[in-house]
């Protein structure tokens, strides 16, 4: 006998499950990717709050902040 079932039901759940399992890993696929996006986010951010720092106090010193 062969692997499929007769039932015509039981092959259409066969399908829709192994649709469901692909759908499954691509949407961990796509967390995963959106936590890695989050993180470099982060990381521009701390590295654009050190450059405003660093661009504040060359100003100070060439006097160039409005009194």
């Amino acid at each position: 006998m062969s692997d499929e079932p007769d039932n015509l039901v039981l092959r259409y759940l066969r399908r829709i499950d192994e649709r469901m399992e692909r759908i499954e890993s691509g949407f961990a696929q796509m967390r995963s990717e959106m936590a890695t996006m989050r993180n470099d986010m982060v990381l521009i951010y701390y590295r654009l709050d050190s450059v405003e720092k660093r661009l504040d106090r060359i100003e100070k010193r060439l006097d160039l902040t409005p009194a």
